[in-house]
């Protein structure tokens, strides 16, 4: 058997952060969060990249992924649910877009992109009573970035 541990050391590593511009107040936060996890694990290359809105985030992500310059990508946003089906077709396009990147590029892609049914619920999630999703996307990221190479290794 080949046990391969959680690494969250972020030394080394470079991670690309696309952040979506709708929702600042919520972005923002997710991005300060995700910002301080990757310094404090050791981590000194990061890009950040903002977009429009959470539907532009797999495209941004799709390049960055493919581009070769980084070892993860982070993606960053919230879509808060409104009054018509927007919500519905927004939330569709950006997980199918992000899991496609994924698939198509091998490149870990952490999914930070908040899908709540108010602002009061995107917030509690940026370090309020329901966690940081920030930090806990940066984490996965730097997991990810770790562990993909050694699967890819001939085991020992």
């Amino acid at each position: 058997m080949n046990l391969y541990p959680s690494n969250f050391d972020a030394t080394g590593l470079r991670f690309a952060i696309v952040v979506a511009r709708f929702n600042h107040m919520v972005s923002s936060r997710l991005l300060k969060s995700a910002l301080a996890e990757l310094t404090s694990r050791g981590s000194e290359s990061v890009d950040v990249a903002w977009v429009p809105g959470a539907y532009e985030i797999p495209q941004a992500a799709r390049v960055a992924a493919g581009s070769g310059r980084y070892d993860a990508v982070i993606t960053l946003g919230a879509v808060i649910r409104g009054g018509t089906p927007h919500f519905d077709y927004v939330c569709r396009a950006v997980t199918d877009g992000v899991r496609d990147v994924i698939r198509d590029t091998g490149v870990p892609v952490s999914f930070g992109v908040l899908t709540t049914d108010d602002s009061y619920q995107a917030l509690s999630r940026t370090g309020g009573d329901d966690g940081d999703k920030g930090q806990e996307v940066a984490l996965a990221a730097i997991e990810m970035a770790r562990l993909i190479p050694r699967l890819a290794e001939p085991p020992e």
